[in-house]
């Protein structure tokens, strides 16, 4: 009976998590500079699935609705549910509560891999070539990070966080000369989409996101025993039967594809793949199997309620998303170096 109880509170938070994507997706479809009540989204959804006897919401607000806030907040939930997932692996992989995408340099890459794509004109060529050169500097990074870090098949936690500090500050040293050169309205143009934000998020980005990210998150998922394993140790997950090295290369590459996804869609947000795996992690415990998802669902929820809270908070200013997780996750941070740092000092 009383291994019954954490699963039961395990369903319980899932159940919720679902719940409270769904309240948030029709509340934050709702608020702006026109409200549209939540009933209309689903009259809409209604009507499209055939329910043709359900009367249509008013041309204005079916406009705003299809045009502007469904797919600013689709966005927000594509970027937080992949933001966070790839927290959860680089944690489980690098068996490191401090590790993310953005704190490891992943993030950085894939904003070289944007800047290249402004600076060149690529990104105003074709909308294909600012997600995949995103995604080409997400791997790279991820990839050098992988191998300075890596000896005789085994990875060190300490010279990865180093290595990610390392290949951060050398991406950003080329990101600052590439924008050395770029002409003035490509420079604001990288500075405005460096602050993260979901503002005039289109059907476009959503499209383009939805067939890379799905995919990724599916492998996230389908590699969550391999990750349980990791987290007893690579000696003991290879004692286990588990090819380590082929399993990390693949949730590594995985890692940053989904990540490079999200920083296209939305730039550089920080600290989602940080705070939401980590908190989710003292919920409900290191299984993969149910800490992933949770995840995908917490970050999804925490995105879209941090840009309702941009829209709200100061009219008819907005504060962009990467600014309220910065300002929530930069504590948190601290704070877990801090807890880590006294703990260090007690068992000293």
């Amino acid at each position: 009976m009383t291994g019954s109880h954490p699963r039961g509170r395990q369903a319980l938070v899932l159940a919720l998590l679902a719940a409270g994507l769904v309240a948030a997706v029709l509340l934050a479809v709702g608020v702006g500079a026109v409200r549209v009540p939540p009933s209309a989204l689903l009259r809409l959804a209604a009507w499209h699935l055939g329910f043709h006897g359900v009367s249509l919401p008013s041309q204005q607000e079916t406009t705003i609705l299809l045009l502007i806030r469904l797919p600013r907040v689709l966005a927000a939930l594509l970027v937080g549910a992949g933001l966070a997932a790839g927290g959860v692996v680089m944690q489980g992989l690098f068996r490191n509560p401090m590790a993310s995408p953005d704190i490891l340099g992943v993030s950085t890459g894939g904003s070289l891999g944007a800047v290249v794509a402004i600076a060149t004109g690529l990104a105003g060529a074709s909308p294909l070539f600012l997600p995949a050169l995103a995604v080409a500097g997400a791997l790279a990074a991820a990839f050098l990070i992988y191998a300075i870090s890596s000896y005789r098949g085994k990875t060190s936690l300490l010279f990865v966080v180093l290595a990610g500090l390392a290949i951060s500050s050398f991406f950003n040293g080329l990101v600052s000369a590439i924008l050395l050169f770029a002409r003035q309205y490509e420079v604001s143009q990288f500075i405005f989409w460096t602050m993260g934000g979901l503002d005039g998020r289109t059907w476009r980005q959503v499209l383009m996101a939805v067939p890379v990210l799905l995919p990724g998150l599916a492998v996230m998922a389908f590699y969550a025993r391999e990750l349980n394993l990791l987290a007893l140790g690579e000696e003991g997950a290879q004692s286990l039967g588990l090819g380590v090295e082929a399993a990390k290369r693949l949730l590594l590459a995985a890692t940053a594809v989904v990540a490079g996804v999200a920083i296209s869609v939305s730039g550089p947000v920080g600290f989602v793949g940080l705070l939401i795996p980590h908190l989710f992690r003292l919920l409900l415990g290191p299984d993969h199997r149910v800490l992933l998802p949770a995840s995908i669902l917490g970050g999804a929820l925490f995105l879209i309620l941090c840009d309702l809270a941009g829209r709200v908070l100061a009219p008819p200013f907005e504060i962009r998303v990467g600014i309220i997780t910065a300002v929530l996750g930069s504590p948190y941070f601290l704070f877990l170096i801090l807890r880590a740092q006294r703990r260090r000092l007690q068992l000293g």
